[in-house]
């Protein structure tokens, strides 16, 4: 009865699904007839990654590693059904993570221990009472273990154990999908609908030929629905979740459009998506020169390998997009990416790319309007003292967004000297009952003390909140290397603060950081706070801050008529839920303004290798 109960929803599909054009009409007729494995990497196609070991020290380095991982994970107990608050997500993902592994071990060498452990695995998954529908990330990560495994694994598997992780997939994966309590993500633009069509669409195509007529309509659903998402990335290929979420989404994303294009020959034109191939840029510029990324929003701190690049490049037809990638290539410890549970999709996507041909990018200023736009800025990609700025507009409306526009990133000699805090973990909120995921006004997710414009590197207006509502793009842009810059008319999410706001940040003369504000005052007197947070000890001078850390200085000088008052703030939590922020210091400065007051303010970050006393720098924005 519970089966015939989602069964009865399939008929939601055909609402759904809109005429397609004629390029948009699949079947999956001819999969039926199409031997398994069907799913990225064809019956065969081991031969091409084993020429790419045989020629390259680094892709038999990472076959190692995820051979050496697999070993790990056969003396580990199969993934078992515990949920953490509303998430079974962490036990998805392990999931994912070992049976790719352990499938393409299988596969590459025909070993039986990777075989029965990945089978072993996959039966008691297929145990579990559900995979938590109620939040479906877990569900469509879950689905595509399964589907990779029992696809890879299938002229192997038993046909009793193809029968209990099939029917896992259609009942616990698939079927849960036709639910409209669990799908809502077929109609949002953010990573859910990347994640979720992607899960759903390997669960179609590997068990297609049993469930034909439902592995087509879920992989059209998919064709049209997934468009939604990778419209954000135009029309540069900035991504507006930011650096984590976009290995999150845009992996997930490369994995769909990888597992179609293998089944069926076709794109189906979604490559064509404005802004989607170009994403590279995004990317590869958000890694900062000290190593770490740029992680403005919910993200984390760090940089890593990302698969997807390379799937990508290829398409691009252009090996220096993988710049970044061929770095973290270079160390000696694999094993460190191992933890990622897509790492095996890098052999089959990079097996034609000759990594001798990845050269120095041309480009060392980027830009990418869109839902959040930014701009970064460096001196140079191989000298490890050059400069980085990263600049955000954009809006704090968007998903995972902060109220971070006008904020900055900088670096220099080696150091971060400006930072920004990133994400809180979410369980630790939630788990005090922090409704995290508003986006009003007045949401509770702007109580959390990371997410507020009053931390990062940018204004705050009478101790005020930026405007949800707001929006900023980059109005100019420069990458003439004498001075590269990107201005930003930030006035609408001071809306009701001041009468307008731009900001403008450049590289002068590749040697100091140039942050130049222009302000006009409502009818009222209002007090201005200008904050960069830092890991740095501060000196405070008479309009200046000198920051110091692992033997080297920066020096912040700040030009205006207007009287400052310099300032630090503390950065420990001052509520319950949230996080400590240890080592990190708010240094800045308050200023008032009159009535209709106009009012421009210059602040320089001069590296210590810069003799400051000879920096002079004295430019409107009008004339940048």
């Amino acid at each position: 009865m519970k089966h015939l109960k989602f069964l009865s929803t399939v008929i939601l599909l055909i609402c759904f699904v809109a005429p397609g054009k004629s390029q948009d009409k699949i079947t999956t007729e001819s999969l039926k007839n199409v031997e398994h494995p069907r799913i990225l990497l064809l019956k065969g196609e081991e031969r091409q990654i084993e020429q790419s070991i045989a020629s390259s020290a680094t892709w038999k380095k990472i076959h190692e590693a995820i051979l050496k991982e697999s070993d790990n994970i056969i003396a580990l107990p199969p993934v078992e059904r515990i949920q953490i608050g509303r998430r079974l997500l962490d036990k998805s993902r392990e999931a994912l993570r070992r049976i790719f592994h352990l499938s393409y071990a299988w596969r590459m060498t025909g070993e039986q221990k990777y075989f029965d452990r990945c089978e072993k695995e996959m039966l008691a998954i297929s145990k579990f009472s559900e995979w938590n529908p109620s939040h479906f990330l877990d569900v469509g990560e879950m689905t595509m273990a399964m589907a990779i495994g029992y696809d890879w694994l299938y002229p192997k598997l038993s046909e009793e154990s193809k029968k209990v992780i099939r029917e896992a997939i259609v009942y616990k994966g698939i079927y849960p999908s036709l639910d409209p309590k669990y799908n809502s993500w077929l109609r949002v633009t953010n990573n859910w609908n990347q994640v979720c069509n992607a899960g759903m669409t390997f669960g179609a195509l590997a068990v297609a030929e049993d469930h034909p007529g439902l592995a087509q309509n879920i992989i059209e659903r998919a064709i049209v629905s997934i468009p939604l998402s990778m419209d954000e990335y135009k029309p540069d290929g900035a991504y507006p979740e930011g650096y984590g979420y976009w290995g999150y989404g845009t992996s997930f994303n490369v994995m769909f459009l990888s597992a179609v294009e293998t089944a069926f020959k076709s794109d189906f034109g979604l490559n064509k998506a404005p802004g989607f191939l170009q994403t590279t840029g995004f990317l590869q510029n958000m890694t900062g020169v000290t190593g770490p990324c740029f992680n403005w929003g919910d993200a984390g701190l760090g940089g890593g390998l990302n698969p997807a690049m390379f799937w990508l490049a290829q398409k691009n037809n252009d090996p220096s997009q993988l710049w970044v990638e061929k770095t973290y290539l270079q160390r000696d410890d694999f094993s460190r990416f191992t933890r990622d549970r897509l790492l095996p999709a890098i052999m089959i996507w990079g097996k034609n790319l000759p990594l001798e041909k990845v050269s120095e990018p041309k480009v060392k200023a980027w830009k990418g309007q869109g839902a959040n736009p930014v701009a970064m800025l460096r001196t140079s990609w191989t000298d490890p003292n050059a400069i980085y700025v990263g600049f955000k507009a954009g809006s704090s409306s968007v998903n995972h967004g902060h109220m971070d526009v006008g904020s900055f990133l900088m670096e220099a000699d080696g150091i971060r000297w400006a930072s920004d805090f990133g994400m809180q973990d979410y369980e630790s909120l939630e788990s005090k009952g922090i409704a995290l995921f508003g986006r009003t006004q007045d949401a509770q997710r702007w109580t959390v003390f990371r997410l507020t414009n009053r931390v990062h590197n940018t204004l705050t207006i009478d101790d005020q909140l930026q405007q949800v509502k707001g929006y900023a793009k980059i109005d100019q842009f420069s990458d003439q290397p004498d001075f590269m810059y990107a201005i930003s008319d930030i006035s609408s999410v001071y809306e009701n603060q001041l009468a307008a706001a731009k900001r403008g940040i450049a590289i002068v003369n590749q040697k100091f950081v140039a942050v130049h504000d222009e302000l006009t005052a409502p009818n009222k007197p209002v007090t201005v706070r200008w904050t960069m947070l830092t890991s740095a000890t501060p000196k405070l001078g008479k309009n200046s801050i000198t920051l110091t850390k692992d033997g080297k200085t920066l020096h912040i000088k700040v030009n205006t008529e207007s009287k400052v008052i310099m300032k630090t703030w503390p950065t420990a939590p001052t509520t319950t839920y949230d996080a400590p922020n240890p080592g990190t210091t708010l240094v800045g400065f308050e200023m008032q303004l009159k009535p209709g007051q106009k009012q421009a303010i210059q602040v320089l970050l001069i590296p210590g290798s810069v003799d400051a006393k000879n920096v002079k720098f004295e430019k409107a924005l009008t004339n940048w």
